[in-house]
């Protein structure tokens, strides 16, 4: 599903799915797990979990992830073959996870990398950039809606990022792995960042399609998840952009600087369309799964670690201030952010959750995802969430959608967007795997430097 930055209030009404709700679903393979279970084997445990929505519900033919894996088996779109591109990315990363912690085979998952690889190599691309769906039986895009069936730049950019630390990962390995790396470099190398500044305008823009060319006339202008694209962009060794382009463009022209506070805490930003309180903490985590925030600077920004800890705190801050009265919600129970959602009818819907938008339904992802930035409040979400919540726990982890309010309303389905940021996120926050492995990629380094980055950590000057 996507997720829109949003650019307004009426943005909001993200495109809904509606379907039949489920209450108190049971699977009978998840029991409540012991409460003096330790940190890292919960830790351990969700990451796991996680790993099989890519690993165990892969779409059989690509091998990528599925846009959705319902364990109802009901969809309603006839949608069962349809991969994701950006989440597919994320599942990149999270197969990586996988294999250094030893919870799938090396030799096995490159076999399976090699196969995405060359599945994404014969994929429709538009100038370079796969679509934000494409069907995995024929590699053909799907269009997203009716403009929208061409080229997807912020969801290439997030399926690039791991195809690059796929590339990083295995470069130095034995013949097979040097092969996969191959393959991911030239994949990396096809993608015409440029052309996506409709002929040198000083921004890009998220959508082409050879059909409708510019028509969906969405330009990529901050604040929201769209960061990495521009990091891209400036790195790629074929199609790059200027400094020009992304200072003029995603920030526009400095503009998108912010003096507000909530809860004391500094926004830094604009927030598009939720400048009060900030967007759905998706925009903390879809551009760091491999860009590492840690005391990273540029012109603008002092440090973007803070600015995602700010809002992922003021999120949190909000759910223990509860001003709605939702039931359930404080510090173990918090967490707004975009996914499947609760209709007015009892429903299953789509929409964006963040405190603006705030519907009772917390997405377990949000959380999660946010262990960099909230240890202690996300472990704390975790530890309540498997001990005390069974009914909200599925054969790949937390379902995408929950609510206490609504007599534990969940639904037994999931998203990859969604499911494919949990294990990556707590890597980083366990090891800093994943950014380490982005951060130190040749390309990536040449292109911070073109854009004003600096972070010690990486030598970035």
């Amino acid at each position: 599903m996507k997720k829109f930055a949003l650019t307004g209030i009426v943005a909001l009404t993200i495109i809904s799915c509606t379907t039949t709700s489920s209450n108190n679903h049971n699977n009978s393979q998840n029991k409540t797990v012991p409460e003096n279970i330790s940190d890292e084997q919960l830790l351990n445990k969700v990451q796991k979990d996680a790993l099989k929505y890519f690993w165990d519900y892969a779409e059989p033919n690509s091998m990528l992830g599925r846009e959705r894996y319902h364990e109802d088996n009901i969809y309603p779109d006839n949608d069962k073959h349809v991969i994701t591109t950006g989440g597919s990315g994320f599942g990149l990363a999270t197969i990586l996870v996988g294999v250094e912690r030893g919870f799938v085979p090396r030799k096995e998952a490159v076999k399976r990398l090699t196969t995405m690889m060359d599945f994404l190599a014969k994929a429709d691309r538009h100038k370079g950039a796969w679509s934000h769906w494409i069907n995995g039986e024929t590699g053909k895009t799907v269009p997203f809606g009716k403009k929208d069936n061409g080229g997807d730049l912020v969801e290439t950019a997030f399926l690039t990022s791991g195809i690059l630390m796929v590339r990083e990962y295995f470069k130095n390995g034995n013949a097979e792995e040097k092969a996969l790396a191959k393959k991911c470099d030239e994949l990396w190398k096809g993608i015409q960042w440029n052309w996506y500044t409709k002929g040198g305008e000083k921004v890009l823009y998220w959508h082409w399609s050879p059909e409708y060319q510019w028509e969906m006339n969405f330009p990529l202008q901050g604040y929201n998840e769209c960061l990495i694209t521009y990091i891209l962009a400036a790195s790629s060794p074929t199609y790059s952009i200027d400094a020009e382009t992304y200072y003029k463009g995603w920030t526009r022209n400095g503009t998108y600087l912010s003096d507000k506070e909530k809860y004391g805490l500094p926004m830094y930003v604009k927030h598009n369309g939720a400048e009060e309180y900030g967007g759905p903490l998706f925009w903390t985590q879809y551009s760091y799964i491999g860009l590492d925030p840690t005391n990273l600077s540029d012109k603008l920004i002092k440090n973007y670690f803070d600015l995602n800890k700010n809002q992922v705190l003021i999120d949190y801050k909000y759910c223990v201030e509860n001003p709605k009265g939702w039931k359930g919600y404080g510090p173990n129970y918090w967490g707004l952010t975009a996914g499947y959602s609760r209709n007015k009818d009892g429903g299953v819907g789509y929409d964006a959750h963040f405190p603006q938008n705030d519907h009772g339904v917390i997405t377990p992802t949000a959380a999660l995802s946010s262990f960099p930035y909230t240890p202690k409040e996300s472990m704390d979400f975790l530890k309540f969430i498997y001990t005390q919540k069974p009914e909200f726990i599925g054969s790949a982890g937390p379902y995408d959608a929950t609510s206490i309010h609504y007599n534990n309303w969940t639904t037994p389905r999931y998203l990859a967007i969604d499911q494919g940021t949990i294990a990556p996120m707590i890597e980083n926050y366990r090891t800093g795997f994943l950014w380490k492995l982005f951060m130190n990629a040749p390309e990536i380094q040449q292109g911070l430097k073109k854009l004003s980055f600096k972070s010690e950590k990486y030598n970035i000057k």
